[in-house]
């Protein structure tokens, strides 16, 4: 786990950018009947934010077991790791007439403002927690939200990994409830090569997988999304009469 934490950036997503990236919106947020878990939650401000809309978010992350100058220290690293990629690697991020990359990082420096007064005055919010073992009971949370994480270090989530960590996702979320999973490629922008073997893996675990792709507003590009639900539950719902 050490090894992980160390390589993972903790990143300060602000709400609106995780609404972007899973194909959400502030109202379907605040219609949740019950809590969101967001794993890895970094130093994010989706906490802070969505509570705002009447929404609780539980934040399940190792780094949450570091005490608060080191959390600070990575979250500004990973800050500074951001604004080099977008220098260095273009490419790989919508072009800055779309999205300036001023603002985009000036939107992370609010996020993570927030989420240290946050962190600090709701630390029960915060659990210090690594996949693919979590400290939650079965079917807590409504919806669980997994980003930058799973497919975006292959050299840390082999495939094995990889289904294990999908698999407790999905244990932890309620069986009418569902997993979103961002992105489904790493840090090139290179797609998991194996991501129909991982999707058979779950189906044999009964965990029903789909790929869901949306338009991505900032460049008319689209964005993929795989998005986990108990079989059961998805058969269920298909049965004739079924409100």
């Amino acid at each position: 786990m050490a090894d992980i934490t160390a390589r993972v950036l903790v990143t300060s997503r602000p709400l609106d950018e995780y609404c972007g990236l899973f194909g959400l919106t502030r109202a379907r947020l605040a219609a949740l009947p019950g809590p969101l878990l967001d794993c890895p939650g970094g130093a994010a401000g989706l906490a802070a934010e969505a509570r705002e809309l009447g929404c609780r978010v539980i934040a399940a992350d190792p780094a949450y077991a570091w005490p608060a100058p080191e959390l600070a220290a990575r979250a500004l690293a990973a800050r500074a790791a951001m604004a080099a990629a977008m220098d260095t690697r273009p490419e790989l991020y919508p072009a800055p007439r779309d999205r300036p990359y001023e603002r985009y990082l000036r939107s992370w420096d609010r996020a993570r403002r927030l989420f240290t007064a946050d962190w600090a005055a709701h630390p029960q919010q915060y659990v210090a927690g690594a996949l693919p073992r979590l400290p939650f009971a079965d079917g807590t949370f409504a919806l669980t939200l997994s980003g930058y994480l799973v497919f975006a270090y292959p050299e840390l989530f082999g495939p094995a990994q990889q289904v294990a960590a999908l698999a407790e996702l999905v244990r932890v979320t309620a069986a009418d409830g569902e997993v979103r999973v961002h992105p489904l490629h790493d840090g090139a922008s290179r797609r998991c090569p194996h991501l129909d073997a991982v999707r058979h893996a779950l189906g044999e675990r009964r965990i029903a997988s789909e790929i869901h792709t949306f338009p991505r507003p900032e460049d008319g590009g689209t964005r993929r999304v795989l998005v986990l639900r108990a079989a059961d539950h998805r058969r269920r719902a298909a049965l004739p009469g079924r409100p």
